[in-house]
């Protein structure tokens, strides 16, 4: 199985939807610069290794993770929290590549946000039928800034919901090169990505790995 005939089209023309108020897709954003960011996120891993933490309630996590920037995300039986140490390698987590950091300011503003100033990157790596319930994002000080979210790899359906769990989300196709921003009002939508479905990337082989962009504090 292959992924989707547009997800192997290199010289697909970028284009904007909006999805909520505060939420856009931005399609194909990170095409032109694809080489650069995937060399990036091996270097980031070459030094903080991709793991699969547990939850405060002891479950493992399906997606496997690791962080660059000057604040990691980081989950085990104390709770959700950032840290600016790796507690896999007891160093401080790898500095955010120019590339990512240029790339979450440009998708930022292409969303109605300037300004914004990431200090933590989570890269998470999902396999086949791997997936993220639906949660929202808040271990963060800062609600003003946004999210930003970068699709690498194998294609997946992304979750966006209210502000409720209960609120039925809508689900976005996100191929690669695909990002998505959401802020103001919506900062604190539910979302998740369903299970992954197989498939092999002409890039990345049969994974999908994710940037998330924050400001923590």
């Amino acid at each position: 199985m292959t992924a989707d005939l547009f997800d192997s089209v290199a010289d697909a023309q970028p284009w904007r939807e909006e999805i909520a108020d505060g939420a856009v897709l931005l399609r194909a954003f990170v095409r032109p610069i694809e080489s650069e960011l995937i060399a990036a996120v091996r270097a980031i891993v070459a030094q903080s290794p991709f793991r699969r933490m547990t939850t405060p309630g002891g479950h493992l996590m399906s997606v496997a993770m690791t962080n660059c920037g000057a604040r990691g995300w980081i989950t085990d039986h104390t709770g959700y929290r950032y840290d600016p140490i790796d507690p896999r390698t007891g160093a401080p987590w790898p500095a955010m590549p120019p590339v990512l950091r240029d790339l979450a300011l440009r998708a930022a503003e292409q969303g109605g946000f300037t300004g914004f100033a990431p200090d933590a990157c989570l890269v998470n790596r999902y396999t086949p039928g791997t997936r993220l319930s639906l949660h929202q994002d808040k271990d963060e000080l800062d609600y003003a800034a946004p999210i930003v979210s970068v699709s690498l790899g194998l294609p997946a359906n992304f979750l966006f919901g209210g502000m409720a769990r209960s609120d039925k989300p809508r689900r976005f196709r996100l191929v690669h090169g695909d990002v998505v921003v959401w802020g103001g009002p919506n900062r604190l939508a539910y979302h998740g990505v369903a299970p992954l479905a197989d498939g092999e990337h002409p890039l990345l082989g049969r994974q999908r790995i994710n940037l998330t962009f924050r400001r923590t504090q």
